[in-house]
């Protein structure tokens, strides 16, 4: 069951996304001219998008792949043409509308779920593989090991996903941020400690069937983001 703290922060991601950050984000995640900052997150953003895939089986025909937190679907739509049967799930009901306009263009639609809700609503179904590329980015590590549970419940083989790791950087910027009015706020990235989330992984009970395997940290400018693959014993 979602905690609290993962609820209230659900809430402010699907305001910021669907209402004051729709654009941007439209723009980001399009071929679209952006400004320096924004180029150096679009690229991070692909090169995260291609390790996660790089883990994940390169011919996935038959395989079901959720994925959890899909904004505007680029994920999900590489993984359908791989073969794979997706269910791509996201809060903001913009971002999806904008997912399901570029998989028809790419003639992928029919091979995409698209759906607006919760990634941990167990009405999903079951999935041999799941993604989450920065979707759990802005929960605390309690938060993110409770999600990951609740995944790895619907879940046969693996689960690939990125968290904000604690660096000096991400800490001094989650600092600065709490200065900003709160209506100018996006909301904060919560940078966590790896080795905490890792012991948190390896000693909660309802992950004792599952081991972290791979990890890779991509920096691209103000993109800093952790990738970490979760294998099933």
């Amino acid at each position: 069951m979602p905690t609290a703290t993962y609820t209230n922060r659900r809430g402010e991601l699907e305001t910021y996304f669907d209402r004051t950050a729709m654009e941007a984000w439209k723009k980001l995640t399009s071929d679209a001219p952006v400004g320096r900052i924004r180029a150096t997150v679009r690229a991070g953003r692909e090169k995260m998008r291609g390790q996660l895939m790089s883990w994940l089986p390169a011919d996935m025909t038959g395989l079901r792949l959720l994925d959890a937190g899909c904004g505007t679907g680029a994920l999900a739509m590489e993984a359908a043409a791989r073969g794979a049967h997706v269910t791509a799930i996201d809060l903001s009901e913009n971002l999806v509308g904008i997912a399901r306009e570029q998989a028809e263009t790419k003639q992928l639609r029919g091979h995409i779920d698209f759906r607006v809700g919760d990634m941990l609503d167990p009405a999903l179904g079951e999935f041999d593989h799941i993604a989450c590329m920065d979707s759990l980015i802005h929960y605390e590590c309690g938060d993110i090991v409770n999600a990951l549970s609740q995944l790895t419940t619907r879940c046969s083989t693996s689960v690939v996903f990125t968290f904000a790791p604690r660096t000096r950087v991400l800490a001094t910027m989650h600092k600065v941020g709490k200065f900003f009015p709160r209506s100018d706020r996006a909301p904060a990235i919560e940078p966590v400690s790896q080795k905490q989330l890792h012991e948190e992984i390896i000693t909660a009970a309802s992950l004792s069937g599952w081991q972290t395997w791979r990890s890779n940290r991509i920096s691209s400018g103000f993109y800093k983001s952790q990738a970490q693959e979760l294998n099933r014993k």
